[in-house]
């Protein structure tokens, strides 16, 4: 569904990305993880055409992505930080977009809506809103049209438990339907249930890319965090990343 060949990016003296290539196809739930400056927002940009790759080519549905927005709309986006007109009101956005796509109202999946009771504050200018609730309207908006691809940049953060754990349960519903998902995620823990492909990167280079149960079997371990911690002492990667990793997973996380 999509095709990554040979990308590559660079911003001034940061070699973002380096000869970065990956297939992914529908009913995959791929997550991307990695320290910080890995790469990975930089390659879902370049798959939403935010970012331009130097070099290198992306293809959707065996289109080639080459300036043409159109694809686009097959694509629910969830930002880590979603960016709003501070002024307009929570009902307004909704209805801006609605209005914009000009989808039919049977198509919309408006269930993180609803579950979320952002019809209650419907009123309230985006500006008043908590980092918690801001993330409840980029989920909203990112399963509003019934994409057949959802890309999820930090899904959870900023979440509390019950809206981490509807976010969660609605990810796995999309699964069901066969839908590519791909997910940026520090929290390795949200991850378990969710994956059925890993990508590991680091300093803008796609060190493995495994099935879930493959990297099980491999490592013996049940849990993600330990498995890729395992498989990554095994491969000789950055001591630092890893000893910080062990850290902080006793916590379930990970940076």
């Amino acid at each position: 569904m999509i095709r990554i060949e040979n990308i590559n990016k660079r911003f001034k003296k940061l070699q973002a990305l380096i000869e970065i290539n990956a297939l992914f196809e529908k009913g995959q739930v791929v997550s991307l993880i990695g320290p910080n400056g890995s790469g990975k927002t930089t390659l879902i940009k370049c798959i939403l055409g935010m970012v331009k790759a130097d070099s290198g080519k992306i293809y959707f549905n065996n289109e080639l992505i080459n300036g043409d927005p159109s694809y686009r709309s097959q694509i629910g986006y969830m930002p880590q930080i979603g960016r709003y007109p501070d002024n307009m009101k929570v009902g307004q956005l909704f209805k801006m977009l609605k209005n914009i796509r000009n989808v039919p109202a049977e198509k919309l999946d408006e269930e993180l809506y609803h579950q979320f009771k952002l019809g209650e504050i419907a009123d309230k200018p985006m500006r008043t809103l908590s980092g918690g609730t801001r993330q409840k309207v980029s989920a909203a908006l990112s399963f509003l049209f019934s994409p057949e691809v959802l890309i999820l940049d930090e899904p959870t953060a900023g979440l509390d438990p019950l809206a981490s754990e509807i976010l969660k349960e609605k990810i796995i519903k999309e699964k069901m339907k066969k839908k590519l998902i791909l997910i940026t995620s520090h929290i390795l823990s949200d991850l378990d249930e969710l994956t059925t492909h890993i990508i590991y990167m680091q300093e803008g280079k796609l060190q493995f890319f495994k099935e879930i149960e493959s990297l099980r079997e491999e490592t013996g371990e049940l849990k993600l965090g330990k498995a890729i911690a395992r498989i990554m002492k095994g491969e000789k990667f950055s001591n630092e990343w890893i000893d910080k990793m062990f850290e902080i997973n006793k916590e379930g996380n990970i940076y």
